[in-house]
Protein backbone atom coordinates (compact mmCIF):
# COMPACT_ATOMS: atom_id res chain seq x y z
CA UNK A 1 0.00 0.00 0.00
CA UNK A 2 1.06 3.68 -0.80
CA UNK A 3 -0.03 6.84 0.45
CA UNK A 4 0.86 10.07 -1.08
CA UNK A 5 -0.15 13.08 0.47
CA UNK A 6 -1.54 15.65 -2.65
CA UNK A 7 -2.26 18.56 -0.31
CA UNK A 8 -1.33 19.38 3.16
CA UNK A 9 -0.64 22.93 5.16
CA UNK A 10 3.03 22.36 4.60
CA UNK A 11 5.84 20.83 2.31
CA UNK A 12 9.52 20.74 1.75
CA UNK A 13 9.26 21.10 -1.91
CA UNK A 14 9.22 23.91 -4.02
CA UNK A 15 7.39 22.50 -6.91
CA UNK A 16 4.34 22.11 -4.32
CA UNK A 17 1.11 23.89 -3.73
CA UNK A 18 -0.25 24.22 -0.52
CA UNK A 19 -3.39 25.27 1.46
CA UNK A 20 -5.11 24.41 4.49
CA UNK A 21 -6.94 21.47 3.30
CA UNK A 22 -5.88 17.63 3.23
CA UNK A 23 -6.16 15.45 -0.04
CA UNK A 24 -4.35 11.95 -0.18
CA UNK A 25 -4.05 9.59 -2.90
CA UNK A 26 -3.77 5.37 -1.40
CA UNK A 27 -2.58 2.77 -3.66
CA UNK A 28 -3.84 -0.70 -2.33
CA UNK A 29 -3.89 -3.65 -3.94
CA UNK A 30 -7.19 -3.45 -5.58
CA UNK A 31 -7.72 -0.36 -5.63
CA UNK A 32 -6.83 3.29 -6.47
CA UNK A 33 -8.70 6.28 -3.94
CA UNK A 34 -8.88 9.95 -3.70
CA UNK A 35 -9.36 10.75 0.09
CA UNK A 36 -10.51 14.31 0.51
CA UNK A 37 -9.66 16.93 -2.51
CA UNK A 38 -8.95 20.17 -0.34
CA UNK A 39 -10.28 23.32 -1.00
CA UNK A 40 -9.71 24.39 -4.47
CA UNK A 41 -8.11 22.68 -7.50
CA UNK A 42 -4.43 22.58 -6.52
CA UNK A 43 -4.57 18.95 -5.00
CA UNK A 44 -4.83 18.06 -8.78
CA UNK A 45 -2.37 20.26 -9.77
CA UNK A 46 -0.03 18.37 -7.47
CA UNK A 47 -1.43 15.29 -8.84
CA UNK A 48 -0.14 16.35 -12.03
CA UNK A 49 3.05 17.15 -10.91
CA UNK A 50 3.82 13.97 -9.27
CA UNK A 51 2.61 11.88 -12.00
CA UNK A 52 -0.51 10.86 -10.58
CA UNK A 53 -3.45 10.16 -12.72
CA UNK A 54 -6.83 10.63 -10.93
CA UNK A 55 -8.51 9.63 -14.04
CA UNK A 56 -7.40 6.19 -12.79
CA UNK A 57 -9.03 6.59 -9.60
CA UNK A 58 -11.46 4.36 -9.05
CA UNK A 59 -12.99 5.38 -5.30
CA UNK A 60 -13.21 8.56 -4.04
CA UNK A 61 -14.35 9.88 -0.32
CA UNK A 62 -15.15 12.42 1.28
CA UNK A 63 -14.51 12.44 5.16
CA UNK A 64 -16.71 15.42 6.20
CA UNK A 65 -18.69 18.43 4.76
CA UNK A 66 -16.26 21.16 5.22
CA UNK A 67 -14.98 22.95 2.49
CA UNK A 68 -10.80 22.18 3.12
CA UNK A 69 -11.73 18.54 2.20
CA UNK A 70 -14.41 18.53 -0.15
CA UNK A 71 -14.01 21.72 -1.83
CA UNK A 72 -12.13 20.25 -4.95
CA UNK A 73 -15.12 17.57 -4.54
CA UNK A 74 -16.49 19.72 -8.68
CA UNK A 75 -12.94 19.52 -9.88
CA UNK A 76 -12.94 15.83 -9.37
CA UNK A 77 -15.82 15.15 -10.76
CA UNK A 78 -14.26 17.33 -13.90
CA UNK A 79 -11.44 15.51 -14.17
CA UNK A 80 -12.80 11.76 -13.08
CA UNK A 81 -16.18 10.64 -15.11
CA UNK A 82 -16.06 7.31 -13.27
CA UNK A 83 -15.37 7.03 -9.23
CA UNK A 84 -18.05 7.12 -7.15
CA UNK A 85 -17.74 9.62 -4.03
CA UNK A 86 -18.44 8.54 -0.55
CA UNK A 87 -19.92 10.61 1.41
CA UNK A 88 -22.10 11.10 4.94
CA UNK A 89 -25.57 11.65 4.43
CA UNK A 90 -25.19 14.52 6.52
CA UNK A 91 -22.10 15.94 4.58
CA UNK A 92 -24.17 19.14 2.91
CA UNK A 93 -25.71 20.13 6.42
CA UNK A 94 -24.88 24.13 6.98
CA UNK A 95 -21.37 24.09 8.47
CA UNK A 96 -20.28 27.56 9.95
CA UNK A 97 -16.96 28.95 11.81
CA UNK A 98 -18.75 30.67 14.48
CA UNK A 99 -21.93 32.06 12.87
CA UNK A 100 -20.40 34.72 10.39
CA UNK A 101 -17.83 31.98 8.27
CA UNK A 102 -19.45 29.65 6.16
CA UNK A 103 -17.26 26.34 6.04
CA UNK A 104 -19.58 23.79 4.13
CA UNK A 105 -19.38 22.03 0.83
CA UNK A 106 -21.06 23.35 -2.62
CA UNK A 107 -24.69 22.69 -1.78
CA UNK A 108 -25.19 22.72 -5.91
CA UNK A 109 -22.96 19.16 -6.00
CA UNK A 110 -25.72 17.28 -3.76
CA UNK A 111 -28.05 16.00 -6.32
CA UNK A 112 -25.09 14.61 -8.51
CA UNK A 113 -25.67 10.68 -9.25
CA UNK A 114 -22.18 10.16 -8.78
CA UNK A 115 -22.81 10.78 -5.02
CA UNK A 116 -23.23 7.67 -2.78
CA UNK A 117 -24.69 8.54 0.63
CA UNK A 118 -23.20 6.61 3.61
CA UNK A 119 -25.12 5.59 6.84
CA UNK A 120 -23.06 4.44 10.58
CA UNK A 121 -21.59 1.56 8.26
CA UNK A 122 -20.99 1.08 4.70
CA UNK A 123 -18.75 -1.56 2.91
CA UNK A 124 -17.06 -0.03 -0.15
CA UNK A 125 -15.21 -3.52 -1.10
CA UNK A 126 -13.36 -6.13 0.50
CA UNK A 127 -10.94 -4.54 3.25
CA UNK A 128 -12.14 -1.18 2.32
CA UNK A 129 -14.90 -0.16 4.96
CA UNK A 130 -16.67 3.40 6.29
CA UNK A 131 -17.36 4.14 9.60
CA UNK A 132 -19.19 6.96 11.14
CA UNK A 133 -19.14 5.62 14.62
CA UNK A 134 -21.91 8.13 15.51
CA UNK A 135 -23.41 5.72 18.23
CA UNK A 136 -19.83 5.06 20.07
CA UNK A 137 -19.34 6.05 23.63
CA UNK A 138 -16.79 9.01 24.01
CA UNK A 139 -14.38 9.22 26.48
CA UNK A 140 -12.75 12.25 25.75
CA UNK A 141 -15.05 15.70 25.21
CA UNK A 142 -12.62 18.15 23.55
CA UNK A 143 -15.90 20.57 22.52
CA UNK A 144 -17.07 21.70 18.69
CA UNK A 145 -13.79 24.57 18.69
CA UNK A 146 -16.14 27.20 17.89
CA UNK A 147 -17.48 25.15 14.90
CA UNK A 148 -21.44 24.89 14.26
CA UNK A 149 -24.25 23.70 12.20
CA UNK A 150 -27.41 25.99 11.29
CA UNK A 151 -30.25 25.05 12.29
CA UNK A 152 -33.43 26.96 11.31
CA UNK A 153 -33.03 29.85 13.01
CA UNK A 154 -29.92 29.42 15.55
CA UNK A 155 -26.75 27.75 15.12
CA UNK A 156 -25.91 24.53 17.72
CA UNK A 157 -22.45 23.33 18.01
CA UNK A 158 -21.44 20.79 15.71
CA UNK A 159 -21.24 16.94 16.96
CA UNK A 160 -19.56 15.91 13.52
CA UNK A 161 -22.06 13.23 12.86
CA UNK A 162 -21.14 14.10 9.50
CA UNK A 163 -16.98 12.83 10.01
CA UNK A 164 -16.57 9.25 8.65
CA UNK A 165 -13.23 7.23 8.59
CA UNK A 166 -11.63 4.99 6.60
CA UNK A 167 -10.63 1.20 7.18
CA UNK A 168 -8.01 -0.75 5.06
CA UNK A 169 -7.87 -4.16 5.80
CA UNK A 170 -5.03 -5.85 4.01
CA UNK A 171 -2.50 -8.59 4.69
CA UNK A 172 -3.29 -8.78 7.87
CA UNK A 173 -2.50 -4.44 8.80
CA UNK A 174 -5.52 -2.52 9.60
CA UNK A 175 -5.23 1.05 8.40
CA UNK A 176 -7.61 4.18 9.23
CA UNK A 177 -7.50 6.91 7.09
CA UNK A 178 -9.05 9.97 8.88
CA UNK A 179 -9.49 13.68 7.93
CA UNK A 180 -9.44 15.82 11.21
CA UNK A 181 -10.77 13.42 13.74
CA UNK A 182 -13.36 15.67 15.25
CA UNK A 183 -14.74 13.50 17.31
CA UNK A 184 -11.82 12.89 19.27
CA UNK A 185 -8.49 10.67 18.13
CA UNK A 186 -7.72 9.50 21.40
CA UNK A 187 -11.49 7.70 21.07
CA UNK A 188 -10.67 6.91 17.78
CA UNK A 189 -7.72 4.54 18.43
CA UNK A 190 -9.69 3.25 20.80
CA UNK A 191 -12.24 2.88 18.37
CA UNK A 192 -10.32 0.79 15.97
CA UNK A 193 -6.84 0.03 17.65
CA UNK A 194 -4.95 0.71 13.98
CA UNK A 195 -1.97 -0.55 13.37
CA UNK A 196 -0.80 2.68 10.98
CA UNK A 197 -3.10 5.88 11.65
CA UNK A 198 -3.05 8.66 8.81
CA UNK A 199 -4.66 11.86 9.50
CA UNK A 200 -4.80 14.87 11.50
CA UNK A 201 -5.41 15.04 14.90
CA UNK A 202 -7.79 18.66 15.54
CA UNK A 203 -5.23 19.46 17.95
CA UNK A 204 -3.86 22.82 16.26
CA UNK A 205 -5.41 25.27 19.01
CA UNK A 206 -4.90 23.08 21.51
CA UNK A 207 -1.97 25.06 24.34
CA UNK A 208 1.89 23.10 24.52
CA UNK A 209 0.86 22.20 28.15
CA UNK A 210 0.56 18.91 30.47
CA UNK A 211 -2.78 18.62 28.75
CA UNK A 212 -1.44 18.07 25.52
CA UNK A 213 1.43 15.91 26.87
CA UNK A 214 -1.11 13.88 28.34
CA UNK A 215 -3.01 13.31 25.28
CA UNK A 216 0.20 12.43 23.78
CA UNK A 217 0.32 9.39 26.45
CA UNK A 218 -2.42 8.42 25.62
CA UNK A 219 -1.78 8.10 22.04
CA UNK A 220 1.16 6.50 22.52
CA UNK A 221 0.06 3.69 24.91
CA UNK A 222 -1.43 2.28 21.37
CA UNK A 223 0.48 -0.02 19.61
CA UNK A 224 -0.16 2.48 16.42
CA UNK A 225 2.26 3.95 13.48
CA UNK A 226 0.66 7.49 13.01
CA UNK A 227 1.26 9.77 10.26
CA UNK A 228 -0.54 13.20 11.34
CA UNK A 229 -1.10 16.24 9.36
CA UNK A 230 -2.64 19.76 8.61
CA UNK A 231 -5.18 20.37 11.58
CA UNK A 232 -3.22 18.58 14.15
CA UNK A 233 -0.47 22.10 13.76
CA UNK A 234 2.66 22.32 13.35
CA UNK A 235 4.11 23.47 16.60
CA UNK A 236 1.84 20.53 18.60
CA UNK A 237 3.34 18.06 16.46
CA UNK A 238 6.16 18.89 17.39
CA UNK A 239 5.18 19.33 21.19
CA UNK A 240 3.78 15.46 20.92
CA UNK A 241 6.84 14.16 19.24
CA UNK A 242 8.64 14.01 22.55
CA UNK A 243 6.33 11.62 24.27
CA UNK A 244 5.39 9.60 21.44
CA UNK A 245 8.03 6.86 19.65
CA UNK A 246 5.34 6.63 16.88
CA UNK A 247 4.88 9.85 15.58
CA UNK A 248 5.61 10.97 11.99
CA UNK A 249 4.03 13.71 10.00
CA UNK A 250 2.98 13.81 6.49
CA UNK A 251 3.54 17.06 4.36
CA UNK A 252 2.21 17.59 0.72
CA UNK A 253 4.45 15.58 -1.64
CA UNK A 254 5.61 12.91 0.69
CA UNK A 255 4.72 9.34 0.44
CA UNK A 256 4.69 6.26 3.33
CA UNK A 257 4.63 2.96 1.74
CA UNK A 258 3.15 0.35 4.44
Amino acid sequence: MKITSLLENTTAREDMLIEHGLSLYIETAEHKILFDMGQTDLFARNAETLGIDLCAVDTAIVSHGHYDHGGGLNKFLEINTKAPVYLSRYAFEPHYNGTQKYIGLDTDLQENDRLIYTGDITAVDDGLTLYSCNENKRSYHLGSFGLNVAQEDRFVPDDFHHEQYLLIEEEDTRVLISGCSHKGIMDIVQWFHPDVLVGGFHFSKLLLDEKLEGYAGVLNEYNTEYYTCHCTGEKQFAFMKKYMTRLHYLSCGQSIEL
